[in-house]
C-alpha cells in the first residue's frame, strides 16, 4: 500500500501499512482502478463535449465517483465494486457520445485505447489486483516523483472540487462551465504527459476549479436555505431522544429534519455540519437541538457516548466501534462494510434506532457558541467595522478557531474585538 492522497499521512510522506484515515490497502487499490477508469471515461467526454455534445450521466457520475475515493468518504469494497462496473457503462456511454459527435462534425472518431481496453474485473480481489498496477507506485517507478507528483496533485485537486460540486448539485445547482474543467483536466491527465512546466500550469488550473466549485455550493446552499445568521448553539444535550448527523450534507440534514418532525426525537449535529444552524431555513426547526461534541476526529470516542443514533453523510467517517456500530448509518457517497446504507433520504430505520436507544436523561447546563459569521452577515457590518478600527473603539482581533469551542462553550468560527 502506498496513499499519499491527504495532509494526513503518516510522516507526511504516505501510509504503507494502513491509512491514518483507518483506509487498508484493498480498499485504495480499489480507489486507485476506480480513477483510472475516470479518467479514461473524461478523455471520451473532454472531446464529445469540445464538438458540443454533452451527457449529464457522464457529468454526474465523474463527480460522485472523484468524491467517493476521498479521505474519510467510503471504505466499503463492495459499493467500489459497483462503482467500478458502473464506471465500465458510463465509459461506454461516453465513447458512444464522442462517437456520436464526431461523425456529426465529419471527423475521425477518438481514440483511447487503453481506456477501450479497460474492462473491470469480475470480483473485488480482481479489482485490487488491477489497482495496484494502475495506482502511484507504478507512476513513480515509471515517471519519477516529481511528474508523478504533479499528474496526482491535478488529480486531488480536482477531486476536492467534487466534493463541493456534488452537495451543490444535490440542491440543484450545477455548471456546465465546471463540468467541462473537470472533463479537460482529467482528460488531460489520461493523456500521461510529462512535461513539469504544462503539468504546473494544470495543477494550478485546479485551484480556479476549487474556487468556480465553492461559490456554486454558497449559491446553492444560501438559495435553498436563506443567508447565514449569527446564531447562538447549544452545545450541551437536553432531555430526550436524540440522532446525530456528521458529514456536509445539508439536504440529508433537512430530510431528517422534516422526518423527525413530532416525534419526540432531538437532532444534533456533529464535526462539520455545526455551521447549519446558522441557516434561516434549517434553524426554523425547533428540534434542531444544538451541537454534540467537538471535532469529526473525535468522533470515536463521543459516539461510543452518545445515547442515540448517528447519521454519517457525505464524508467525516472514521473506523466505527463495536459499541455504536448498531445504531450508526452512512447516506450518499459515505460506506463501510457492514454498516447500513441509506439511500433516496428514506430514514425511517434512523428514526427506529434512535426511538429504540436510552437518550440523554436530564439536561445539561446549557452552554452556546455562536456561528453563522458567513459572508453575507460580515460584509453587512464591515463599514460599521471599518469605522470602529478607525476610531479606535476597536483596537484587536482576536481569532477563535477549532472545534474544541465547542466543548468549552467559547465562540466557534468567529472573531472578537476588544
Amino acid at each position: 500500500m502506498y496513499c499519499n492522497q491527504c495532509e494526513q499521512t503518516s510522516n507526511g510522506t504516505g501510509c504503507v501499512d494502513i491509512g491514518v484515515c483507518g483506509k487498508d490497502e484493498d480498499v485504495q487499490s480499489l480507489q486507485e482502478t476506480l480513477l483510472y477508469g475516470v479518467k479514461g471515461l473524461a478523455a471520451y467526454a473532454n472531446h464529445a463535449r469540445r464538438l458540443g455534445k454533452t451527457d449529464e450521466e457522464v457529468n454526474a457520475f465523474i463527480e460522485e465517483a472523484l468524491f467517493s475515493t476521498l479521505t474519510n468518504v467510503n471504505f466499503d469494497p463492495k459499493a467500489f465494486r459497483l462503482y467500478l462496473t458502473r464506471a465500465a457503462q458510463v465509459r461506454d456511454r461516453a465513447r458512444g457520445l464522442c462517437g456520436e459527435a464526431c461523425r456529426s462534425a465529419g471527423c475521425e472518431p477518438k481514440s483511447v485505447p487503453w481506456a477501450e481496453e479497460w474492462t473491470p474485473a469480475g470480483d473485488v480481489e480482481g479489482l485490487v489486483a488491477q489497482g495496484r498496477r494502475v495506482g502511484v507506485e507504478p507512476r513513480i517507478e515509471k515517471l519519477g516523483a516529481e511528474i508523478a507528483g504533479l499528474q496526482e496533485l491535478i488529480v486531488y485537486g480536482a477531486k476536492g472540487a467534487a466534493s463541493y460540486a456534488y452537495h451543490a448539485a444535490v440542491l440543484g445547482k450545477e455548471d456546465d462551465g465546471l463540468y467541462a474543467l473537470f472533463h479537460e483536466l482529467l482528460a488531460y491527465v489520461a493523456g500521461e504527459p510529462t512535461e513539469a512546466d504544462g503539468l504546473l500550469t494544470n495543477a494550478l488550473r485546479t485551484g480556479e476549479l476549487n474556487l468556480k466549485a465553492m461559490e456554486l455550493l454558497d449559491a446553492a446552499n444560501t438559495q435553498a436555505y436563506g443567508h447565514p445568521e449569527p446564531t447562538a448553539v447549544r452545545v450541551t444535550p437536553v432531555k430526550g431522544k436524540c440522532i446525530v448527523v456528521s458529514g456536509h450534507d445539508l439536504k440529508d440534514l433537512e430530510e431528517l429534519l422534516k422526518q423527525t418532525e413530532g416525534k419526540g426525537i432531538n437532532v444534533y449535529t456533529h464535526g462539520e455540519m455545526l455551521p447549519a444552524h446558522g441557516y434561516p431555513g434549517l434553524k426554523k426547526y425547533e428540534h434542531l437541538a444544538g451541537n454534540y461534541g467537538g471535532a469529526w476526529q473525535e468522533q470515536q470516542k463521543e459516539f461510543d457516548a452518545f445515547p442515540g443514533a448517528i447519521l454519517m453523510t457525505t464524508n467525516c467517517l472514521m473506523k466505527p466501534r463495536d459499541a455504536y456500530q448498531g445504531r450508526l448509518f452512512t447516506t450518499g457517497p459515505v460506506g463501510w462494510p457492514g454498516i447500513p446504507h441509506l439511500t433516496d433520504g428514506a430514514f425511517a430505520s434512523v428514526i427506529e434506532a434512535a426511538l429504540a436507544a436510552p437518550g440523554f436523561a436530564e439536561d445539561e447546563p446549557e452552554k452556546t457558541i455562536t456561528v453563522g459569521f458567513a459572508r453575507n452577515a460580515v460584509l453587512g457590518v464591515a463599514d460599521k467595522v471599518i469605522e470602529a478600527v478607525k476610531s479606535g473603539a476597536i483596537r484587536h482581533f482576536f481569532l477563535i478557531g477549532g472545534c474544541d469551542g465547542a466543548k468549552t462553550g467559547r465562540n466557534y468560527y468567529t472573531e472578537f474585538a476588544e
